[in-house]
């Protein structure tokens, strides 16, 4: 029903996920994540717990691996199933029921998994890593892999057709700083490279002075804040500067 990409990035410490599926609002399911500590994608007949159970194993030292496989030991319907994780060390690991609906499988390379079920073809997966081993490390990570699940749609993507994406990037803080979903549409991931860019427009230069653990209280800028209405022709002003 979907394929995905887990990435971490070592130089920044970010993980993040990409996802695209023929099913609605696939970015409410599958993609989890946790600062310092990994990234998830739990699918195919998907089992939301899965994916904190992965994270809190991989929290407490386990491998990619035996977190995948302890999360599915209470799972009676495991061979439905397909997760993978990555860990703050790159490693990666993949499981694909022997239920999943063809073509199903996964591929990995040091800080990248993918993997997808109910697929045209191993040729997603297999294009998909492919894309993200190629690009250029120093490109931001949201571009390589909106890039690679563009390569991964190329090759034929999910066999039954096209409806939601989504995409979440974690660095330092308890919550994404980058969490975009098309829950329903024609052209999700079109959409999704559209939302990339007001993310980068809108949202990414305020990551930095906004509340932050380094920073609880955050900076505000009122001239900037200003400037901004000012651009927008937005007639406001603050409430303790009425009657000024």
């Amino acid at each position: 029903m979907t394929w995905s990409i887990l990435a971490h990035d070592p130089r920044t410490g970010a993980f993040g996920v990409a996802v695209a599926t023929c099913a609605f609002a696939v970015g409410a399911s599958c993609p989890y994540l946790r600062a310092g500590v990994g990234a998830v994608s739990t699918q195919s007949f998907t089992n939301r717990y899965l994916g904190p159970a992965v994270l809190d194993a991989l929290e407490r030292g386990l491998t990619p691996e035996a977190a995948i496989q302890s999360a599915l030991a209470g799972d009676a319907n495991s061979a439905y199933r397909q997760v993978h994780a990555i860990d703050r060390r790159g490693r990666s690991a993949a499981w694909t029921g022997s239920s999943c609906v063809i073509w199903a499988g996964s591929a990995a390379a040091p800080g990248f998994s993918v993997a997808g079920n109910m697929l045209a073809g191993p040729a997603v997966v297999a294009d998909t890593l492919a894309s993200l081993q190629a690009a250029d490390a120093a490109q931001p990570l949201p571009e390589r892999m909106m890039q690679a699940m563009d390569a991964g749609e190329q090759a034929g993507g999910d066999r039954r057709g096209r409806q939601s994406a989504a995409m979440k990037l974690i660095t330092t803080e308890d919550f994404p700083d980058l969490d975009i979903r098309v829950d329903d549409h024609a052209a999700p991931l079109p959409e999704l490279r559209r939302l990339l860019g007001i993310w980068h427009q809108k949202r990414r230069p305020s990551l930095a002075t906004g509340p932050r653990k380094a920073n609880p209280s955050g900076e505000v800028d009122r001239a900037a804040i200003r400037a901004g209405w000012a651009a927008e022709g937005l007639d406001l002003q603050f409430g303790d500067e009425a009657g000024h």
